[in-house]
């Protein structure tokens, strides 16, 4: 083992960044000086906010604090990274607003290997309207737009909701169809199913992942759900989206999600353009810099953009510089069972999921899954999400 620590820095306090931290102290803890930088002093995991807007989800059960993590060793800088320059192998970073350390006015840290795992940044650019009328959006993927998506799906009678899934890559492939059957449930709860349509939107050919698209259609024309395929959403104004071949459709509830990117000071560094660019998904070093890694959303990889990739992606990273520190790397496939949620046709707020596969070790790739609803793939989710919770940041 090296007799002077490394210096690690991890950019990014969610399951990528915590993965990779926690990994290295337990396995490289005397090799190794490891700091997270994070923008908010608390992590709120994202598989199962959906169901907050049936209720079965609450904050309190998603959400963490640091504090635990940092007793085990791991250094906590609260802050939001503004630029990376690999030459001086220096991270700079402004104040948290919500969180500083009055013991020091550092504004850069100093790293041996900087792992990037900062998450996705949302952006509405490309779509005309959205600077003017971002605030009619609302979607699963942020706490407050969750929020705001309840309150209208619980107090709106009648109308029209569009769900937006944009092209491909973007987190939580299935998100956007768990969106349109959870609200259908809803409203079904609510007796007024029959006063709304409900418009799936998605930029890509099927539904995504594709592996379960068959299923998704046949529920939705049970439902009573439409699917737009192949079209994206190219203007907005407050009543209204405009598709790309000019067909408009309005709305009284837009859950939309915007394109994704990795953060701006990825490209500034020449560390990839819209997303970070790895050597191999293994050995995800960034082609210019080997002291630089990349894991989590915002890693340019050939899979899926969710939890499980994140956390395996943040194995690898991590397992590069352990492997050269002289310690014994973690175990770790790029291969994962997932679960997407389905709503309840019966408009119970009991959400039924069902359960798919996919194992990337294998040429093709090897899918499976259970075409049939069940609540007990809903509590399978619901305990894989809270193993995760448990396991990097605190038990509760």
């Amino acid at each position: 083992m090296a007799t002077q620590k490394k210096r690690v820095v991890v950019v990014g306090g969610g399951i990528a960044g915590m993965a990779a931290a926690r990994t290295l102290v337990e396995r490289i803890g005397d090799a190794a000086e490891v700091t997270v930088v994070t923008k908010d002093p608390f992590y709120m995991a994202g598989p199962s906010r959906p169901l907050l807007l049936t209720g079965e989800q609450s904050y309190d059960r998603i959400t963490r604090g640091y504090e635990e993590a940092a007793a085990s060793g791991i250094r906590i800088v609260y802050g939001n990274v503004t630029r990376i320059d690999p030459g001086e192998r220096r991270v700079y970073y402004t104040e948290s607003p919500t969180r500083s350390y009055t013991s020091t006015t550092q504004s850069s840290l100093d790293y041996d290997y900087l792992i990037l795992a900062p998450g996705v940044v949302y952006d509405g650019s490309s779509i005309e309207g959205y600077r003017e009328h971002w605030h009619r959006t609302a979607s699963v993927y942020e706490p407050g737009r969750v929020d705001v998506l309840r309150s209208r799906i619980w107090s709106q009678n009648k109308g029209t909701v569009v769900v937006y899934a944009p092209p491909m890559p973007y987190r939580c492939a299935p998100a956007p169809t768990e969106t349109a059957l959870i609200i259908d449930a809803v409203l079904r709860h609510r007796g007024v199913r029959n006063s709304f349509s409900i418009v799936h939107v998605d930029a890509n050919q099927k539904t995504q992942p594709p592996v379960i698209a068959d299923i998704v259609k046949n529920i939705y024309d049970e439902a009573g759900i439409e699917l737009i395929t192949g079209r994206k959403i190219t203007e907005i104004d407050d009543k209204s989206v405009v598709l790309e071949d000019g067909e408009r459709i309005e709305y009284t509830i837009l859950a939309l999600l915007e394109p994704n990117r990795a953060p701006r000071f990825i490209a500034e560094a020449g560390l990839g353009q819209d997303w970070i660019e790895v050597k191999t998904p293994e050995k995800p070093r960034t082609p210019s810099y080997d002291d630089i890694l990349a894991a989590g959303d915002a890693a340019k990889l050939p899979f899926p953009k969710n939890q499980e990739i994140a956390y395996e992606s943040a194995l690898y990273a991590a397992n590069t510089i352990i492997e050269e520190l002289g310690g014994e790397p973690a175990s770790v496939q790029y291969a994962f069972l997932g679960w997407v949620y389905m709503g309840n046709l019966q408009g119970r707020l009991e959400t039924l999921s069902i359960q798919f596969g996919l194992n990337f070790t294998t040429k093709p790739p090897k899918a499976s899954k259970d075409a049939t609803p069940k609540r007990d793939y809903t509590l399978q989710k619901d305990r894989w999400e809270q193993s995760y919770l448990n396991r990097l940041f605190h038990p509760k």
